[in-house]
C-alpha cells in the first residue's frame, strides 16, 4: 500500500527533547503541546516519504498501564494509536517495561501484511534492529528519525543507523515547535502565572495558640528522645517534631480542665488561608449537607461533553483544576443562594464538595503513587483554584451596573 506509517518511542523522543533544551532527560523538565506535535510529525512524514499518513502509533509507559492525561488526549486526536507498557520505578528511576517489545510485533506486523511503503521509526533503540530488518525483507522502506544530540554525538543505537534505510534528524528548531523547557520552579502547565493564593496560604502566620501547642508538642518529644537511649548508651531513632501543628492538633487544643476526649461543643479550628487564619466551627453548618454536588446538577449530555473538555483541553494543572470543577458548579446551580452560603465557608469547602472535587483531581494523574493520596501543595493549589473561581464570579455579581 502507497502510504506511511510513524511508530513514535515517547520515552526517547520526549526524553531527548529535554535532554537537548533543559540540559537533562527527565521530561518533567519540559512542557509538550501534543496536538501540535502530531501535527508536525504528520507533516514531516508525508513531506519525506512522499506518501499519505495511515496512522501514528504512539508507545510509552505508564504506572500499572493507565492512561496518563497525556494518553487520553493523544488517543481522541486522529490518526492516533496509543500504545502503553508499563512504567516501574527502580533505585529512585522510573524505567519503561514492554514498550520496545511492543514497537518490535508491530512493526513486523505491519510489515508483513504489507499495510504500507514506508515506515518512519522515531526511536534509539538497538534491540529493534531484527524488526527493522524484518520490515525491510517485506519490501518495506525504513526511515529512522533521530532527535539532534545535546552533545553533537550520536543518540541511537550504530547498528540501527547503519541498516535504516533513510536517516534524518529533528534538529532543535523544529523540536521547539512543540516543546520547550520548563524554567526552574516551574509547574506542569501552559505558560506558569504567579500564584499569590498559594504562596500566602504556606506562608501565613501561626496563631499564639498554635505555637505554643507545637513547642509543647517539641518539648515532650525532646523528654521522650532523653528516656529513649539505650542500655549501650546509643540513642534510639525518634520521629523529629513536626514543629508546625496539623489541623488535627489545633482542633483538640481544649479549654482548661476540658479532657482531650471530650471537646468543647463550641471549639473553633482556625484554617489557614490567603486571609490570613480564619475561626471556624469545627462542625460544618447545617446550610453545608443541603448543598448539591457536581455529580447531582449535571445530565448525562453534560457528563460527557465534560469528559470530552478533560481530554482535549485541560491540562491538568492543579490550580486549573480547581478553576475548572468550581465553574461547572456555579455554571449548574438552579438556586443561585448556595453560592453566597459557600463563599460564607471560606476558606473551608464543604467535606462533600471537597471530596469530589479531590476525586476529580485524581482524574489527572495528581495522585502521589506511593500512597494514592495527592500531594500538600496540590491540594493548596487545587482548592485555591477553586476559591478563585468562585470569587470572580461573586465579585462580578455584586459589581455596580457599568462598571
Amino acid at each position: 500500500m502507497d502510504r506511511c506509517i510513524v511508530l513514535v518511542d515517547a520515552g526517547y523522543l520526549l526524553g531527548a527533547a529535554a535532554s537537548l533544551l533543559a540540559g537533562e532527560p527527565s521530561r518533567s523538565r519540559i512542557t509538550v503541546d501534543h496536538a501540535a506535535l502530531i501535527q508536525a510529525l504528520r507533516e514531516r512524514a508525508e513531506s519525506e516519504t512522499e506518501r499519505p499518513l495511515l496512522r501514528i502509533y504512539w508507545f510509552d509507559g505508564a504506572p500499572d498501564r493507565v492512561p496518563q492525561p497525556e494518553h487520553r488526549r493523544l488517543r481522541v486526536m486522529p490518526r492516533v494509536t496509543v500504545r502503553l507498557g508499563a512504567l516501574t520505578r527502580s533505585d529512585g528511576r522510573w524505567a519503561q517495561k514492554g514498550v520496545d517489545a511492543a514497537m518490535h510485533a508491530e512493526l513486523t506486523e505491519l510489515a508483513r501484511n504489507r499495510a504500507c511503503s514506508d515506515i518512519v521509526l522515531v526511536t534509539g533503540d538497538g534491540d529493534l534492529l531484527p524488526g527493522m530488518m524484518a520490515a525491510k525483507e517485506h519490501g518495506v522502506a525504513v526511515h529512522l528519525w533521530a532527535v539532534q544530540a545535546a552533545d553533537g554525538d550520536y543518540n541511537q543505537s550504530e547498528d540501527l543507523v547503519a541498516e535504516a534505510d533513510e536517516r534524518r534528524v529533528l534538529d532543535r528548531t523544529w523540536i521547539t515547535k512543540a516543546v520547550r523547557a520548563k524554567e526552574l520552579g516551574g509547574i506542569c502547565a501552559p505558560p506558569p502565572v504567579p500564584r499569590p493564593e498559594i504562596a500566602a496560604i504556606l506562608s501565613a502566620p501561626l496563631p499564639e495558640s498554635a505555637l505554643a501547642a507545637a513547642a509543647e508538642r517539641s518539648a515532650e518529644e525532646g523528654e521522650h528522645a532523653s528516656a529513649a537511649r539505650s542500655e549501650n548508651g546509643t540513642q534510639e531513632r525518634v520521629p523529629a517534631p513536626k514543629g508546625v501543628p496539623t489541623p488535627k492538633d489545633l482542633a483538640a487544643l481544649r479549654a482548661p480542665g476540658v479532657q482531650p476526649a471530650q471537646p468543647p461543643a463550641n471549639a473553633t479550628l482556625r484554617w489557614s488561608s490567603d486571609k490570613g487564619w480564619v475561626d471556624r466551627p469545627t462542625a460544618e453548618p447545617p446550610d453545608a449537607a443541603s448543598m448539591p454536588t457536581l455529580a447531582q446538577l449535571t445530565t448525562a449530555e453534560q457528563r460527557w461533553a465534560d469528559r470530552e473538555e478533560d481530554i482535549t483541553t485541560v491540562g491538568g494543572d492543579p490550580y486549573e483544576v480547581g478553576q475548572v470543577f468550581a465553574r461547572r458548579w456555579m455554571e449548574r446551580l438552579g438556586d443561585q443562594s448556595h453560592l453566597q452560603k459557600l463563599s460564607g465557608m471560606y476558606p473551608r469547602v464543604p467535606h462533600r464538595i471537597d471530596g469530589e472535587l479531590l476525586r476529580y483531581a485524581a482524574r489527572f494523574g495528581l495522585l502521589a503513587h506511593k500512597d494514592d493520596q495527592i500531594d500538600e501543595h496540590d491540594r493548596y493549589a487545587i482548592r485555591a483554584g477553586f476559591w478563585r473561581e468562585i470569587d470572580v464570579r461573586t465579585a462580578a455579581e455584586h459589581a455596580p451596573v457599568g462598571e
